[in-house]
């Protein structure tokens, strides 16, 4: 078995072992799958998703080897002296890990911007009474 890339520089497995040649695309890692596990993640004291409180800053996922997602999220809290920080940063680390094809999660909680409510989705000023 060997790895090619598509047109799109996505890789792709090619078999060969009985004369047939099997071609099939190697998963990747969606950024979107990522945000998906991240909208799971909740700050104990507030009933709305991390994402739609707009605490996550950033996500990037590297790929270097197919199957092999490297995912850097950087997020922060809403108060810095949050007691939750760290079960969150935990619960995120935990939920994003278990994606098919990750294999290393690095969660940075950052005080720069600081967050503030107007970073909220609508929905969650909504479902907070603020909208």
């Amino acid at each position: 078995m060997m790895t090619a890339r598509d047109k799109n520089d996505s890789p792709i497995h090619v078999e060969s072992g009985t004369g047939d040649i099997k071609v099939e695309a190697m998963q990747m890692v969606p950024e979107e799958r990522v945000w998906d596990a991240l909208k799971q993640c909740y700050d104990p004291e507030i009933p709305v998703n991390i994402v739609d409180l707009g605490l996550v800053y950033e996500v990037k996922v590297e790929e270097e080897f197919p199957g092999s997602a490297n995912v850097y999220i950087r997020m922060t809290l809403t108060a810095p002296g949050c007691g939750m920080g760290p079960m969150i940063a935990a619960d995120v680390k935990r939920r994003v890990q278990q994606l098919q094809g990750v294999s290393n999660v690095l969660v940075e909680l950052v005080f720069d911007p600081i967050w503030n409510p107007e970073m909220m989705s609508e929905a969650a000023k909504l479902a907070l009474n603020m909208g």
